[in-house]
C-alpha cells in the first residue's frame, strides 16, 4: 500500500517507518504540527525531521506552519480537551492530503508514543477515515517503543522532553497536578 505517515517528530517516526517498510508499504511522510511550542522547539523538531528525510530517503510533504495564536484560541479554557483538538487538527490535515494524493491509507506516529492518548488517536483517525473516505491504517507501534528509542539515539535525532504543546511543557517541568500561586503581600 501507499501510506501517508503523519510525523510528529523524527524519533517517534523511526520505528513506525521501519515497520511499515518491512511490511512492503511505500511510505510518504507528512509534517504538520501546529501544536509544537515555543517556536525554537518547533524549529528543532522540523530540522530533525529534515534529517530523517535524508537518512531514510523518505519523501516528506511539509506543511510548515507555526500557528501559536490559533492553537491557544482553540485550547484556552478547554485545556482538558487540548489533546482531542490537537490530534483532530493534525489527523484531519493528514487525511485531506492522503485523499488529494490518492494514498491507499494514512496513519500517524501518534500511535507509537506511550506518552500519547492512544485510544483517542485511534478514535479520531477512524472517524476521519469514514468522513474523508480514506482508510486509516492502524497498528499499535508502541510494541517497538524501546527499539525506536535505541534507533533514534544511534542516529542522533533530537529527543524532545515533552509532547509538543506549551501545556505539556508545563506539565513536564512542573508536574501535572502542581498548581503554583504567588502569595500577595501580606497574605499568610
Amino acid at each position: 500500500m501507499r501510506i501517508l505517515l503523519h510525523i510528529c517528530c523524527a524519533n517517534c517516526a523511526v520505528y513506525p517507518l521501519s515497520r511499515l517498510r518491512e511490511e512492503g508499504h511505500e511510505i510518504f511522510g507528512f509534517f504538520f504540527n501546529p501544536n509544537i511550542h515555543p517556536y525554537q522547539e518547533y524549529k528543532k523538531r522540523l530540522e530533525s525531521v529534515r534529517l530523517l528525510e535524508e537518512r531514510f530517503s523518505l519523501p516528506i510533504i511539509y506543511r510548515d506552519e507555526y500557528r501559536l495564536d490559533e492553537f491557544l484560541r482553540n485550547t484556552a479554557f478547554r485545556e482538558s480537551l487540548r489533546c482531542r483538538y490537537c490530534y483532530h487538527t493534525r489527523l484531519l490535515a493528514t487525511a485531506q492530503v492522503a485523499k488529494r494524493g490518492k494514498f491507499d491509507a494514512f496513519t500517524s506516529t501518534l500511535l507509537y508514543s506511550k506518552q500519547q492518548q492512544h485510544a483517542l488517536a485511534v478514535e479520531i483517525g477512524e472517524n476521519l477515515s469514514k468522513e474523508k473516505g480514506v482508510p486509516f491504517y492502524y497498528e499499535d507501534f508502541r510494541k517497538g517503543w524501546k527499539k525506536g528509542i535505541e534507533m533514534s539515539l544511534q542516529m542522533g535525532f533530537y529527543r524532545q522532553q515533552y509532547c509538543g504543546c506549551i501545556y505539556s511543557e508545563r506539565d513536564r517541568y512542573l508536574g501535572k497536578n502542581r498548581i503554583t500561586r504567588r502569595k500577595s503581600k501580606g497574605e499568610e
